[in-house]
């Protein structure tokens, strides 16, 4: 990998693209850490240290994909995260909405009518979370009413405060919208997938101050430990990451005019985590639900019902949250599966340039071989994500608990940077093999 990145370095153009790609990270990071207009900085910084990242549920994975910038109320303070979720939506919604199905069919044009309503989706999505965490921030609740004596959006400043809101709520959504064409300049004139590296980054750049705070608290034994567990995990992730089956095709020759086309052999690779982190997400959303309801509850007087979600559903190292969470991302790692991959449309299009799969006839047959094959390896892609998923929550029993919620080796945060660092050295090889291939005589 070091030799392809030295390589990159000595080609003039790949150069070109890296240096641009860093710069572009490097607007990224400065926009995360520069505060809103209306937030008070030493007061956020001053919870920050009071709560020692002693948060849950989805404002934990939110405040991941942003760097940090989420609880800091930055300006890119939603960070990556409205644009995934539109992306979901939309990709949720073509299996619904015949007209999407049909743009996605176009190609090259259709798909960029659904970038374009992705992007308007995102903007709308952006304004909805602003209004929310602001309004969380506001409250207290987004540091779950442990700061109520560093209020984090001071009042009786001289400017009414439905004005200091609004520039608020509109200075963190065209936050989104920088930070998508941020992640679009990488792609288009960088390297890798842009969005992609934005989360890499978000995720990096937790990585040394939440290793210190292990260091500090459990010495340096432990520090050494978690590192260790670390290392085997991500070997793990990249083995599995890189694991595929392939299902031979076959193309028959045809001939067209006085040409003879057809005749070669390709495979159909099917990876064995198929869905991504895709079901990770789905599955803390929404067991944020439950946290989500207690919050419309009296506080002071907690009944039965109350008590058992809190212990049970709220805590991530209870054994029922465990569990749950576990079973949740099967679920819905069979699901993403199911609507993103169509063994159907799949067989259709093989049979339709005389493709088949040998020893299977074309059509039907060769659907309901693919819906066997991925079937059977949807099962431990599932499970793998599920067990690679509840890690974090071993690391909270593990280290005391609630203290260390936001760690960052687990769960969606391994499996993004092992996936996006693999496919930004994929690319970077196969440029250079382009610029460098000599072919069979010299």
């Amino acid at each position: 990998m070091l030799s392809a990145f030295l390589s990159a370095f000595r080609t003039p153009d790949l150069r070109k693209k890296l240096l641009f790609t860093v710069g572009i990270i490097a607007v990224y990071r400065l926009g995360a850490t520069l505060p809103s207009p209306g937030v008070s900085y030493g007061n956020v910084q001053k919870c920050l240290d009071s709560i020692q990242g002693d948060t849950t549920g989805v404002v934990n994975l939110l405040n991941l994909f942003s760097g940090g910038a989420l609880l800091q109320l930055s300006v890119f303070a939603l960070g990556i995260m409205p644009y995934i979720t539109a992306s979901i939506i939309l990709q949720l919604l073509t299996v619904v909405i015949p007209r999407l199905e049909q743009l996605r069919k176009e190609g090259q044009a259709g798909q960029a009518k659904i970038t374009q309503y992705t992007r308007y989706l995102t903007l709308g999505l952006g304004v909805l979370q602003a209004s929310a965490f602001v309004a969380l921030a506001r409250s207290g609740q987004l540091f779950q009413n442990k700061c109520d004596q560093f209020p984090i959006i001071p009042t009786g400043t001289g400017i009414p405060d439905w004005l200091t809101l609004t520039i608020l709520v509109m200075t963190m959504t065209a936050g989104t919208g920088m930070v998508m064409w941020l992640g679009e300049l990488i792609t288009d004139r960088g390297v890798g997938n842009g969005m992609s590296v934005l989360i890499f980054t978000s995720i990096a750049a937790r990585l040394p101050s939440e290793g210190w705070q292990i260091k500090t608290s459990k010495g340096w034994d432990m520090f050494a430990l978690v590192i260790a567990l670390v290392l085997v995990v991500i070997t793990a992730v990249t083995f599995i990451e890189q694991a595929q089956r392939r299902i031979p095709v076959q193309y028959a020759k045809r001939m067209i005019g006085r040409r003879m086309y057809g005749g070669t052999s390709t495979y159909i690779p099917l990876k064995v985590n198929q869905a991504g982190v895709i079901p990770v997400i789905f599955g803390s959303s929404l067991l944020y639900l439950p946290q989500l309801a207690l919050q419309f509850f009296d506080q002071n007087d907690k009944g039965k019902t109350q008590i058992w979600i809190e212990n049970n559903l709220v805590n991530p190292s209870s054994p029922i949250y465990i569990t749950v969470y576990f079973l949740m991302i099967i679920f819905f790692t069979y699901f993403y599966v199911s609507i993103t991959f169509n063994p159907t449309e799949v067989a259709d299009n093989m049979k339709k340039y005389g493709g088949f799969v040998p020893g299977i006839r074309p059509g039907k047959p060769t659907a309901d071989y693919l819906d066997f094959i991925l079937s059977r390896i949807t099962l431990p892609g599932a499970l793998y994500l599920g067990v690679i998923s509840i890690l974090p929550n071993f690391f909270f029993i593990w280290l005391d608990n609630q203290q260390y919620q936001n760690f960052p080796f687990g769960g969606t945060a391994v499996l993004i940077m092992v996936g996006v660092g693999l496919e930004t050295v994929k690319q970077i090889e196969s440029q250079l093999m382009q610029r460098n291939y000599e072919g069979f005589l010299r």
